[in-house]
């Protein structure tokens, strides 16, 4: 099992709206590709939060081939409607990990 993690720096002053847009439709869209067997969304403690929040959110994929056909048929589009959406109010970043245990 893999999951591919995004993490994001959110501005103070866009937090509620962009929570909102993530557990309404961005992750919802990314779910709707059929690629991904779950997801969880994490606030991230004991870190710096003077500019913002940082959050993650993780989808769990059952193959590597999942992954690939996400990130070629899928992320640039999404991630296109991400920056159009909020420009510089988030940044991320994003990981791919397998779980161990």
């Amino acid at each position: 099992m893999l999951i591919y993690n995004v993490t994001s720096k959110v501005n103070w002053n866009v937090q509620q709206e962009w929570l909102d847009w993530m557990i309404n439709i961005h992750v919802p869209e990314v779910i709707a590709t059929g690629l991904f067997s779950k997801h969880q969304l994490v606030r991230l403690q004991e870190v710096d939060d003077i500019d913002g929040p940082t959050f993650a959110v993780q989808y769990y994929l059952d193959s590597k081939e999942n992954y690939e056909q996400y990130i070629t048929r899928f992320a640039p589009v999404l991630r296109a409607k991400a920056v159009a959406e909020w420009g510089d109010n988030v940044i991320s970043f994003r990981t791919l990990m397998e779980v161990i245990n």
